[in-house]
C-alpha cells in the first residue's frame, strides 16, 4: 500500500492519518468502521476523496431530478443527436460515481487489476463525450440530423478505440500501471504517454480557440457557452500537460498539481459538459437560436475589429 506520509506531502486533498492496524480507534469500530476509514482517508486523502464523491453524486441525482422533464422534452424534440448524448452522458456518468466511489481500489493489494480497467472504462466513455463535442463544434453549424449524429460518433469512436487500445497495450502488454498513480516509483513511458495525450488535447483546444479568433470563427456555432467551455478546457488541458511533464523529470509538485487536474476533470467535467450543450436544449424551444447567440456575443463585444 502507498506509503501515506509520501501521499499527504504530494496532494493538498490529503490529511495525516495514522495507517497503524493497531489503532484503537479503529478496533474499537470493528470491521465496519476500517472499511469506512479505508473509504475516505487511504490512498489520496479524506478530502481528495470526499470532493470527488460529493460532486460526481450530486451531479448524479441533479440528474436524476431532471430526468422526467428531460425525457419529456427528448420524446417530443426527436432530436438524435441529444437522445444518444443524454444517453451516454448518463451511462459515463455512473461509472464515474463508481470511479469516485472506489478510489482505495488503487491502493489495496489485489484490486489494481479491477481499477485499472474501471479506470480505462471510465476515463474513455469521458474521453467519447470529449471527442464527440469536439467533432460536433467543427461541423459548425451544418451539425444536424442523424447524418451529423453519424458522422460525429463515427469519429469519436474511431478515436477512442485507438486509445483504448493504445492505454491497453501499455497496460496489459507492457505491464505498466497507467492509473495507478504514485511518486515512490516514477515509470517514465507512462508519463510520457499522459504527454502526449495531454499535449494532442491541448492542441486541438488551442486550435479551435484560435479560430474564434480568426476569420474562420463563424463557422464555429456562434455560442458563448462553446467559447467558454473551449477556454477551460484548453486551460486545464494546458496545466495537465505541464503537470504530467514534471512528473515524468520527478518533480514533487508535479504530481501534486496533476492530481489536482485529476480532480477538476472528474468532479467537475461532466457539469461542466451538460451545462455547455445539452442545458439550453432543455430550457429552449428551439436548440439551433444561432441568430439570438450571435446578438449575445455582439453584445459582449466578441465581433469587435479589435478584439483581443
Amino acid at each position: 500500500m502507498r506509503n501515506l506520509e509520501l501521499q499527504t506531502q504530494a496532494s493538498p486533498f490529503s490529511i495525516p492519518i495514522s495507517q497503524n492496524p493497531n489503532n484503537s480507534t479503529l478496533k474499537e469500530g470493528g470491521f465496519v468502521g476500517l472499511g469506512l476509514f479505508n473509504w475516505l482517508y487511504e490512498c489520496h486523502g479524506f478530502l481528495h476523496n470526499v470532493i470527488l464523491i460529493s460532486a460526481s453524486l450530486a451531479f448524479v441525482l441533479y440528474l436524476a431530478f431532471q430526468a422526467k422533464k428531460c425525457f419529456a422534452k427528448l420524446s417530443h424534440g426527436r432530436s438524435y443527436i441529444m437522445i444518444a448524448y443524454y444517453g451516454i452522458l448518463w451511462l459515463v456518468s455512473l461509472l464515474n460515481l463508481a470511479w469516485c466511489f472506489f478510489q482505495a481500489w488503487e491502493c489495496t493489494p489485489g484490486k489494481e487489476l479491477t481499477w485499472n480497467i474501471l479506470s480505462l472504462f471510465t476515463t474513455s466513455g469521458m474521453l467519447f463525450l470529449e471527442v464527440s463535442l469536439i467533432a460536433f463544434l467543427l461541423q459548425g453549424n451544418y451539425a444536424s440530423g442523424l447524418e451529423a449524429l453519424t458522422r460525429t460518433f463515427a469519429v469519436s469512436a474511431l478515436i477512442v478505440g485507438l486509445d483504448i487500445l493504445l492505454k491497453a497495450i501499455y497496460m496489459f502488454g507492457l505491464g505498466i500501471p497507467l492509473f495507478i498513480d504514485s511518486n515512490e516509483q516514477t515509470h517514465h513511458m507512462k508519463w510520457s504517454l499522459w504527454v502526449i495525450h495531454r499535449l494532442v488535447l491541448t492542441a486541438v483546444y488551442g486550435f479551435i480557440l484560435f479560430m474564434y479568433h480568426s476569420k474562420w470563427r463563424e463557422r464555429l456555432p456562434a455560442r458563448p457557452a462553446f467559447y467558454k467551455y473551449i477556454v477551460i478546457m484548453f486551460a486545464l488541458n494546458a496545466l495537465a500537460l505541464f503537470a504530467c511533464g514534471l512528473t515524468g523529470h520527478g518533480a514533487g509538485f508535479g504530481f501534486w498539481l496533476y492530481g489536482i487536474t485529476i480532480v477538476c476533470y472528474h468532479a467537475f467535467y461532466l457539469p461542466l459538459l451538460h451545462k455547455t450543450f445539452l442545458a439550453d436544449f432543455f430550457q429552449e424551444e428551439d436548440l439551433h437560436l444561432e441568430n439570438v447567440y450571435y446578438s449575445e456575443m455582439k453584445d459582449a463585444g466578441f465581433f469587435d475589429a479589435d478584439w483581443e
